[in-house]
C-alpha cells in the first residue's frame, strides 16, 4: 500500500448552505488498493462530503487534489473526467436498455457512420469477465435482473471507463446476504487492480469485513481517519456519535420493562386468512392495543405486501379483517386512515417524501389529505406542529422550512413518522423504519417505538435485520414464500428458532 501519495486528496473542506454549516474543515484520503469507508451518523456530512467530490457541490474553502492534480469541480462530468465514477444506491442506469448498452452507453464504438454492435459486445463482455461475472449475459435486458446484478453493472461501466476512484454510496441496502458476498468480490477485484475505493454503508459488519481504512465524521466535521484493523467496533460508534455508546442498553432495559396492554379483551385489529391473489396469503394475526407484531421473513417474502393490505393500498380478496371488533373492508388507504391505521412505506422517496416540499409541508400530509384538501390546516397550526415534532424526534437540521431533500436519511425517516403521529393513529405500520440510516438515528427510532407502544399504540414492525425484530417485538409473524407460516410470541425466541421455521421444519 502506497501512503505517501493518496489518489484524492481533500483538505479541509468546507460547504455553507443556507443557515448550514454543512462541512467545516474536512479532510479525507484516498489511497490506491484500499476500501475506505466513510462512517459517520446520519447528517453528518457524507453524502456532502461525497457531493463535493463529485461536483455536484461547489466548495467554499480547502482543496481537491487527483493524482497529483488540484482541481476544482463544477460539474458530475468534470469528476468523471478525472476518472471518478460513483454508484448509488439507486441504480442510475436505464432499465430498458441491454446490459451491453448500458456498460458502454455514450462511449460506443463506431463503424461506417453506425454502432459497431459486435464490438460493443466484445468489449462489455471483456470487463464483466475481469469481474468475474462472466454469466452475465451482455444482451439481456437490465431491468430482467435483480438489484444486485444492476449495480454489479454499474461497477463493470466504471471499470470500462478505466476509473481510478470508485465511490460506492450505500450499494448493499437491498441486497441479501450471498448478493453481498458477490458484491464483496467484485469489490476486492478492483482494489486488487489498484482501484481506489470508497465505501458508504451503516452495516458495520460489513464496513469491518471490506475496508481497510475508514473516515468518521460527526457534526459536518472530521473526527479522524483509521486503521480499521486498529479501531474496535464500540470505539467507532463512539467516535460517531460522540459519547459512549450506552443508548442500545437502554433501549434494551427499557424493552425489559415495557409490558403489552392484552387488559382489552378484543384486539384493535384482527386478520383471518386474509390475503390477495399474486401477493400473499394466509395473513392471520391479532394485534392488540400497546403490542408490537414484528414481520419476519426474507427478502420476497411477503412483509410489504402484508403491510399494503392492512393499510388498503392492495385490496384484500379473501379472509376477514376486523378494526375495533368490526368487520371492515379497506378499498382504499383513505378508509384505513379514517380506522385510525397509519403506514409509513419503505420507499420513502416514492411512496413517502415530497422533495420539492419543506419539512413542515411534509410533516402535515397525512393530516390535510384527512380533513380534504378543501380544509387547510392553518399556517399558525402547521409552524406549531411541526416546531413540536422537530423537537420531539430530534429532527436536524431543527428548520421547518428547509427543503426536505436536503436532510439525511435518518432525518427524512423520522419526518415521516411524525408525519403519521400528528394524525394520532391507533395502529402505526413501519416498514423498514430504520434501513440505511446510521446506529444513533436507529437507537433514537426504536426507544421512540417502545415509547409509543407503552402509551397504548400498536405497531407492526417490519425490518430485514431479524435481531432488531426480535428485540422490538412483542409476538413475530413469519413469511416464507409470501404465505404467513407461523406467529408466535416472543418470549425468548432466537434467530435460530426464526431461521427453523423459516428454513421448513415445524414452528
Amino acid at each position: 500500500m502506497n501512503e505517501i501519495v493518496p489518489v484524492v486528496d481533500m483538505n479541509n473542506i468546507s460547504i455553507e448552505f443556507p443557515g448550514v454549516k454543512a462541512l467545516d474543515g474536512v479532510s479525507l484520503r484516498l489511497f490506491q488498493g484500499e476500501v475506505h469507508a466513510l462512517m459517520g451518523e446520519n447528517g453528518a456530512g457524507k453524502s456532502t462530503l461525497i457531493k463535493a467530490l463529485t461536483g455536484v457541490y461547489a466548495i467554499d474553502g480547502g482543496t481537491i487534489t487527483v493524482m497529483g492534480v488540484q482541481h476544482s469541480f463544477s460539474t458530475p462530468a468534470e469528476a468523471q473526467a478525472a476518472r471518478i465514477s460513483t454508484v448509488y444506491q439507486e441504480v442510475n442506469l436505464c432499465p430498458n436498455l441491454s446490459v451491453e448498452e448500458n456498460i458502454l452507453l455514450g462511449r460506443e464504438p463506431r463503424r461506417r457512420g453506425g454502432i459497431h454492435w459486435r464490438e460493443v459486445r466484445r468489449k462489455a463482455k471483456d470487463v464483466l469477465e475481469q469481474l468475474q461475472l462472466g454469466h452475465i449475459d451482455p444482451g439481456s435486458i437490465l431491468s430482467s435482473h435483480s438489484i444486485a446484478i444492476q449495480q454489479l453493472v454499474a461497477i463493470a461501466r466504471s471499470v470500462q471507463v478505466d476509473a481510478k476512484v470508485l465511490i460506492l454510496d450505500e450499494p448493499t441496502s437491498s441486497l441479501d446476504s450471498d448478493e453481498v458476498q458477490q458484491l464483496f468480490t467484485v469489490i476486492r477485484t478492483l482494489r486488487d487492480r489498484g482501484v481506489a475505493i470508497l465505501f458508504v454503508s451503516h452495516f458495520l459488519e460489513q464496513v469491518y469485513d471490506i475496508s481497510d481504512r475508514m473516515t468518521v465524521l460527526r457534526n459536518g466535521k472530521l473526527v479522524g481517519e483509521f486503521m480499521t484493523r486498529d479501531l474496535p467496533r464500540m470505539g467507532l460508534i463512539s467516535k460517531m456519535i460522540g459519547k459512549e455508546m450506552d443508548a442500545l442498553a437502554e433501549l434494551e432495559e427499557a424493552e425489559s420493562r415495557r409490558e403489552p396492554d392484552r387488559s382489552e379483551r378484543v384486539p384493535f385489529v384482527q386478520a383471518e386468512n386474509l390475503g390477495r391473489k399474486g401477493s400473499v396469503q394466509d395473513v392471520t394475526v391479532a394485534i392488540h392495543a400497546g403490542e408490537i407484531l414484528g414481520l419476519a421473513g426474507l427478502l420476497g417474502s411477503g412483509r410489504t405486501e402484508t403491510a399494503r393490505l392492512l393499510f388498503g393500498a392492495d385490496r384484500a380478496d379473501q379472509g376477514q379483517l376486523r378494526i375495533g371488533g368490526t368487520a371492515r373492508t379497506l378499498r382504499t388507504p383513505r378508509s384505513a386512515i379514517d380506522q385510525g391505521v397509519a403506514f409509513s412505506s419503505e420507499n420513502r422517496k416514492e411512496e413517502g417524501l415530497i422533495s420539492d416540499l419543506s419539512v413542515r409541508d411534509n410533516l402535515v400530509l397525512a393530516m390535510q389529505a384527512s380533513k380534504g384538501w378543501l380544509r387547510r390546516v392553518p399556517g399558525h397550526t402547521q409552524d406549531q406542529l411541526a416546531e413540536k415534532f422537530i423537537r420531539a424526534l430530534d429532527i436536524r437540521p431543527a428548520n421547518k422550512d428547509a427543503l426536505i431533500q436536503n436532510l439525511s436519511g435518518g432525518n427524512q425517516q423520522k419526518v415521516l413518522l411524525a408525519r403519521w403521529l400528528i394524525t394520532n393513529p391507533k395502529l402505526l405500520i413501519l416498514d423498514e423504519p430504520t434501513r440505511g440510516i446510521d446506529i444513533g438515528a436507529k437507537t433514537q427510532i426504536q426507544k421512540l417505538i417502545s415509547s409509543l407502544a407503552s402509551d397504548g399504540m400498536s405497531i407492526i414492525f417490519i425490518s430485514a435485520e431479524l435481531e432488531e425484530v426480535l428485540r422490538l417485538s412483542d409476538h413475530i409473524a413469519i413469511l416464507k414464500d409470501r404465505r404467513m407460516v407461523a406467529d408466535i410470541p416472543n418470549d425468548g425466541v432466537t434467530m435460530e428458532d426464526v431461521m427453523t421455521i423459516i428454513a421448513g421444519s415445524n414452528a
